[in-house]
């Protein structure tokens, strides 16, 4: 994979350090960069605060539980995965705000401080190859009925400023089985020196990185329960 030449992404990744990379973050760019192609005209109007982008039941999830507010120097997007694996499973790896390992690649050691409750804090530690060494994290939101999970990065080595995001757990059915789709959505600042476009790249491939890692999981433990059909009439 090649990395992007212009010297504002790579800027965005990796500052004044220019830290080297055994090929986690340039993956990431040019993976995001293919998929974001794919996506644009889907997104757009939820990149720019206009609608959702996004039709149907879907579309109406999103509008009653991803509402940020993005000022002039942050950016937004909201991101969609159908996973094979009924809702309380998902949810199950979701949910721990403790472990977040779980299910994301990018994970290698987190602490949490408090009991798991409204402002509890996390200290993840961030795998080497990604523009990052820390991540301190802040637990907005548990709603075990509803399935949603929101955190805020307050601190840490990065550059993800003001980072906000939500994530929420709906059922539906994949073919003839209990199945889930999957919201995350996001708002973050900006860094000076990178636009609006470089800025979502980067943080919607990591994103996409984490669902895809969570349906892998939550597909292989499906098939581990062994969930049955739904009859139908």
């Amino acid at each position: 994979m090649r990395m992007i030449g212009r010297p504002e992404v790579r800027c965005f990744f990796y500052g004044e350090r220019r830290r080297k990379t055994k090929g986690g973050a340039k993956s990431v760019l040019d993976w995001s960069k293919k998929q974001r192609k794919k996506k644009k005209k889907k997104m757009n109007g939820n990149k720019n605060g206009g609608g959702t982008g996004f039709g149907g039941i879907v579309g109406e999830y999103i509008r009653r539980h991803h509402k940020h507010d993005p000022k002039d120097h942050q950016c937004t997007s909201t991101l969609v995965r159908h996973i094979k694996a009924p809702v309380h499973l998902v949810w199950s790896l979701v949910r721990r705000f403790d472990q977040p390992q779980k299910y994301k690649p990018f994970v290698s050691r987190c602490v949490v401080q408090g009991n798991l409750e409204i402002g509890s804090l996390r200290e993840v530690d961030v795998k080497s190859g990604l523009p990052a060494t820390t991540s301190t994290e802040r637990l907005e939101l548990l709603d075990d009925d509803e399935h949603i999970l929101s955190i805020k990065i307050i601190g840490g080595d990065h550059r993800l400023r003001n980072y906000s995001s939500i994530i929420s757990l709906h059922p539906e059915i994949i073919d003839g089985r209990p199945g889930t789709v999957v919201i995350e959505s996001f708002v973050v600042d900006v860094p000076e020196g990178n636009t609006t476009d470089e800025t979502c790249y980067f943080v919607e491939a990591l994103i996409q990185c984490n669902l895809k890692s969570l349906c892998d999981v939550s597909e292989r433990l499906a098939v581990q329960d062994r969930t049955e059909p739904i009859d139908r009439p």
